[in-house]
């Protein structure tokens, strides 16, 4: 069970939330069969803090800074993988977010995030919605090619800001190939993994072979792209749009990650009214 933070399991948006969800979310993932991966753009930090401040459950796995960085948890334990960093880093031919940073420093309509939302290979950026973000994504990748260097490009948009995101990520990294990789080391299938997301840097998983659900209070932009690229690569059955009647609930936050989770997984249903 992967989920993002922010607008998907934690209620930090303007929908209500239904008042059980996630006292039922928390009995599904404290099943045996679940193990929980928290997937976000979020660093360590925020999330242990997300934890804290919503009484969350602690997860098994952490994917953090938008899958740039993987943590497992044990105990009050965070276990940095290093193995991941030494797969991904290859695409940038040696190079740091600063170095990166250098080569990009001119284009126009940039603002660099706060130096806490960086690290080695996660270089992230703000764009005033003014700009278009796609000639930037394109003045940006043709940058980076000159120099031989692989990226992942990955926009979306904070409503509550009104302010555009911009991540770079080597182009192995990322929120699906993060997942991925678990997967391969877990020995996890795609016909035993769920994620659930809300925003654009979720719309690489939607629109992947991982079985993904939209939470209903999704942006409506969000939800027509995830839908349109989820068509491009053939892969609608993989994508489930929450609706809510589910239990009573109204499919925002958590309680359309449980309505998708059933959807893909139906004796899920008996985890979470607590029936073996």
């Amino acid at each position: 069970m992967c989920t993002d933070l922010d607008r998907t399991l934690l209620p930090n948006g303007p929908e209500p939330e239904s008042a059980n969800a996630r006292k039922n979310f928390n009995r599904l993932v404290q099943h045996p069969q679940v193990t929980l991966v928290y997937v976000t753009g979020r660093h360590q930090q925020l999330v242990k803090q997300a934890i804290d401040e919503y009484q969350l459950p602690q997860a098994d796995y952490v994917i953090a800074d938008v899958g740039s960085t993987i943590y497992e948890i044990k105990g009050h334990d965070w276990h940095y993988q290093q193995q991941w960093e030494r797969f991904i880093e290859q695409d940038w031919q040696g190079k740091n977010a600063n170095q990166l940073h250098s080569l990009l420093v001119d284009l126009e309509g940039l603002k660099r995030q706060e130096e806490s939302k960086q690290n080695t290979h996660k270089l992230s950026y703000y764009v005033t919605l003014k700009h278009d973000h796609q000639k930037i994504i394109a003045a940006m990748q043709n940058l980076l090619q000159q120099q031989s260097i692989k990226a992942n490009l990955i926009w979306s948009v904070d409503q509550l800001a009104n302010t555009g995101l911009l991540d770079v990520l080597p182009a192995s990294a990322g929120k699906r190939q993060a997942i991925e990789f678990l997967m391969q080391q877990l020995k996890f299938d795609y016909s035993d993994t769920v994620f659930a997301g809300d925003s654009g840097n979720d719309i690489g998983v939607m629109s992947s072979q991982i079985q993904s659900i939209l939470v209903a209070n999704a942006e409506e932009d969000v939800r027509h792209e995830a839908v349109r690229q989820a068509q491009l690569n053939h892969q609608q059955s993989s994508l489930y749009l929450a609706q809510g009647n589910f239990m009573d609930m109204n499919g925002n936050y958590s309680a359309g990650i449980l309505e998708g989770v059933v959807h893909y997984i139906p004796q899920a249903e008996n985890w979470i009214r607590g029936e073996k």
